[in-house]
């Protein structure tokens, strides 16, 4: 069963009826299902094994209504329910790296450049077990798993001249790219932060599995 992610995007206004206010739910900027970023943000499926920027820090005590409604509606469903402010965002250090090294293998593809960019994290295939050697180091009848490897940081694996399988971590930027499924999250609360502060916007989360 896999894990999603629903929420609001919050701000405080110096007008209305409460100290802060649903701006949008969070459902009509984000409708992925990217575990490194919510490992990466909030420590949930946290696979790539980052330092937890906001985890589990509950509802805020001065949730807006609308929030605080939605979060009773799903009851014992919701789970890791927590919020980051617009500020602390904006003090990322996106080439932070994860704090140990990924169970996965990374893939990377070769730019035009010459250069290497992540295409993803291996998933189980004939190919990967061929460049790797996996199918050799598995023992009969059990399944494989990435986390039981003991290659060390850094192991690669050439596969012809454009492609390469490696063993590392995963920094926040690749966790979340530049204009990446995050960005309208991004865009919206950094609207809002420009004319209210950003203090005063923040993205409140919960999470269904």
């Amino acid at each position: 069963m896999g894990t999603d992610i629903y929420g609001f995007v919050e701000c405080s206004a110096e007008y209305g009826e409460e100290p802060w206010q649903a701006a949008i739910d969070l459902d009509l900027l984000y409708d992925g299902r990217d575990y490194d970023a919510f490992g990466c943000l909030f420590g949930v499926r946290n696979f790539a094994g980052f330092r937890a920027l906001a985890e589990r820090r509950g509802l805020p005590p001065d949730a807006s209504s609308t929030v605080r409604a939605r979060v009773e509606d799903w009851g014992t469903d919701a789970h890791d329910t927590t919020w980051i402010s617009w500020a602390e965002i904006g003090r990322i250090d996106w080439s932070e790296p994860a704090e140990q090294v990924d169970a996965r293998i990374h893939e990377y593809r070769r730019t035009a450049d010459g250069g290497w960019v992540m295409a993803g994290k291996a998933s189980w295939s004939a190919r990967v077990a061929e460049v790797t050697g996996l199918e050799r180091r598995r023992d009969p009848g059990r399944l494989f798993r990435y986390e039981d490897h003991d290659w060390p940081e850094g192991t690669e694996w050439r596969d012809g001249e454009d492609r390469l399988y490696r063993i590392g971590r995963m920094t926040r930027r690749e966790a979340i790219p530049v204009d990446g499924e995050w960005e309208p999250v991004w865009t919206v609360m950094r609207t809002l932060a420009a004319r209210h502060g950003d203090e005063n916007v923040r993205l409140t989360v919960w999470f269904g599995s």
